[in-house]
């Protein structure tokens, strides 16, 4: 199974972005403390329009709090990563498998990141800037281990219009 990991999240707007993809994904959340933000500020309902209450979120008090919970492989998103996030396998539905996301400013600890070099990526990107957004990087590494497991059982026809909504549509440009 999938996990979307943060580690100390700062902005409510990025973490209720990233709830809305996990809903949208079927994807547990892990909530690694202290979070710079409230749970209940409008912010993070704005960002996460009224798929919230859907997600499913686990909050932790610290890394020690979480690993000791969680077994699994963690695979770590950091610019200082050497391998493209693409690089690894995420095909095993059997397995959990965790990908962490540090805080906006600093992201994960120096220290976390040394001790498991070998599960470090990168998402390529120019010399032009530092880092993407955190909801669009978890995103872009959220579905690329999708695509390696088929996509998980996810629609690829729009379930409110139907399948053949465009199809049929008789209305102006």
């Amino acid at each position: 199974m999938l996990n979307i990991v943060l580690y100390e999240p700062l902005i409510p707007q990025n973490t209720g972005n990233i709830m809305r993809t996990c809903v949208a994904t079927n994807t547990p959340l892990h909530l690694i403390g202290p979070l710079g933000f409230s749970l209940d500020e409008k912010s993070i309902k704005r960002s996460g329009v009224n798929y919230i209450s859907n997600c499913n979120y686990t909050l932790y008090d610290s890394w020690e709090d979480f690993e000791k919970k969680n077994a699994g492989t963690y695979y770590f998103y950091t610019r200082y990563g050497h391998k493209p996030h693409s690089a690894f396998d995420y095909s095993n539905r059997n397995e959990n498998i965790y990908l962490i996301f540090g805080k906006e400013t600093t992201g994960i600890p120096k220290k976390l990141l040394k001790a498991n070099l070998d599960y470090c990526a990168r998402i390529p990107m120019s010399d032009k800037v530092r880092a993407l957004n955190l909801s669009n990087s978890v995103a872009i590494v959220l579905y690329e281990a999708l695509r390696q497991q088929d996509y998980n059982d996810l629609l690829f026809d729009e379930p409110h219009k139907g399948a053949s909504y465009i199809e049929e549509y008789e209305g102006d440009l």
